[in-house]
C-alpha cells in the first residue's frame, strides 16, 4: 500500500503553487505546475519515497514511468505494453514535465531544504561534452510551411468568412503575428493612416514591443471591420470583438481564433494549418524576397537571431533553385572527377 506523503514535503508543494500565483503566473500556468508536481509526489508515495529526498535514479525512474504513458494519460493510464512504443508521450511533453519538477526543486535549493536539485540541467557547447545533458533531447522539426496551392486554398476557404475572421487571417500574415499577439491588439494600437500596427511589449512572449506595417488589402479589410465593429460596441478597447449570442460585444479569445484556424484548416483540406503557421510563412517569405536576418529579428520580435533561423524554413524548391543560381557549377567542378568526367 503506498505510504502517505510526509506533512513537510506536501506542504512545500502546496507553499510551492501558490508562490507561483503569488508570482502573478498566469492561471493555466499555475494549474499546470500544480497538477505536474502532484503527479510527481503521486509517483514518490507509490514507492515510498519522500519527495523532498529523491535522487537523480528517481527521477530517472519517472521519466520512465511517463514514457511508459500514452499521450496525455495520467498515472492511473500507464501504457504496460512496450509493443506499442508509438503510445508514448512526445519530448515535448516530458521535457515540459521535468521543467515542473526541475522548479519546485530549484525552490527547495533556494530555501535551504536542498543542497542540489536532482534534476540535471541541459547544457550548451562545452559543458555539454562534460556530459551535462538534460535527460530528454530537444527535438526540433520543420515548421509546416503551406504551399502556394495549399495556400491558395486557404485564401478560397476564407473568402466566405466574415470579415473578422478574414482581418485577423491577413494581420496575423502581414505582421508575423503570435496568436496572443493577435487576440490582444486594441483598437488604438492600428494608424490606418500610415498603415502600422503597434504590438505593445507586455503582449507578447519575449516582452519586446515592436511597430510592423500592414498591406493595403488588409487596410481594407479592417476598414470594411471597423464598420461592424461600431455596431459591436463603441468603447476602444479590443479590437476584436465577439458577435456570437452568449458573448456578443466582449473579446475573442486565443481558444476562438484557434478554433477558426483549425476549421478553416479543414475546409482547404490543410489539417496541419495552426495559428503560428502565418508567422510562420510570412517570416519565411521575407526571406525569400532577400530580408537580412537581422531585419526578420527586429520585424518578428525576436532577441536572438537564433530564434528568427528556427522559423525560416525555405522549401526544396527555393534551396533548388538558389543552388543552381549560385552555387551548381562550383559543386560540378569539385566532383567531376568521381563522376569520371574530364576536367
Amino acid at each position: 500500500m503506498p505510504k502517505p506523503i510526509a506533512q513537510d514535503a506536501q506542504g512545500q508543494v502546496q507553499a510551492w503553487i501558490i508562490l507561483q500565483r503569488d508570482l502573478e503566473k498566469a492561471p493555466n500556468t499555475v494549474a499546470a505546475y500544480a497538477r505536474g508536481i502532484t503527479d510527481f509526489t503521486s509517483f514518490c508515495r507509490e514507492r515510498g519515497i519522500d519527495p523532498l529526498d529523491v535522487s537523480k535514479s528517481t527521477i530517472a525512474a519517472y521519466l520512465g514511468d511517463l514514457r511508459a504513458r500514452p499521450p496525455g494519460g495520467g498515472r492511473e493510464g500507464r501504457a504496460d505494453d512496450e509493443s506499442s512504443p508509438s503510445t508514448s508521450p512526445s519530448n515535448a511533453s516530458l521535457r515540459h514535465r521535468l521543467t515542473i519538477v526541475r522548479l519546485f526543486y530549484d525552490h527547495l535549493v533556494e530555501e535551504g531544504l536542498r543542497t542540489t536539485n536532482p534534476v540535471p540541467r541541459g547544457r550548451r557547447g562545452v559543458a555539454r561534452h562534460r556530459g551535462e545533458r538534460g535527460l530528454v533531447p530537444v527535438h526540433r522539426p520543420l515548421p509546416w510551411i503551406p504551399s502556394e496551392a495549399q495556400w491558395r486554398a486557404v485564401l478560397d476557404a476564407a473568402r466566405t468568412d466574415p470579415v473578422r475572421n478574414r482581418l485577423m487571417l491577413a494581420l496575423a500574415y502581414d505582421c508575423a503575428l503570435r496568436r496572443e499577439e493577435l487576440c490582444a491588439l486594441e483598437a488604438s494600437d492600428i494608424d490606418p493612416a500610415h498603415r502600422l500596427v503597434t504590438i505593445r511589449a507586455e503582449t507578447t512572449k519575449t516582452k519586446v514591443g515592436r511597430v510592423v506595417p500592414y498591406s493595403a488589402v488588409t487596410g481594407d479589410l479592417l476598414a470594411a471591420y471597423l464598420r461592424e465593429r461600431r455596431a459591436l460596441g463603441r468603447a476602444r478597447g479590443r479590437l476584436f470583438l465577439s458577435t456570437s449570442p452568449r458573448n456578443r460585444g466582449r473579446p475573442i479569445g486565443k481558444w476562438t481564433w484557434s478554433k477558426v484556424v483549425r476549421a478553416l484548416g479543414h475546409r482547404a483540406d490543410a489539417p496541419r494549418l495552426g495559428t503560428h503557421t502565418m508567422r510562420h510563412l510570412c517570416l519565411t517569405d521575407l526571406a525569400r524576397v532577400g530580408w537580412d536576418i537581422h531585419e526578420i529579428a527586429q520585424f518578428a520580435g525576436h532577441r536572438s537571431v537564433q530564434s528568427t533561423l528556427l522559423y525560416i524554413h525555405l522549401s526544396a524548391r527555393d534551396l533548388s533553385a538558389k543552388f543552381a543560381a549560385t552555387a551548381a557549377e562550383l559543386h560540378k567542378a569539385r566532383l567531376a572527377v568521381i563522376a569520371g568526367v574530364a576536367r
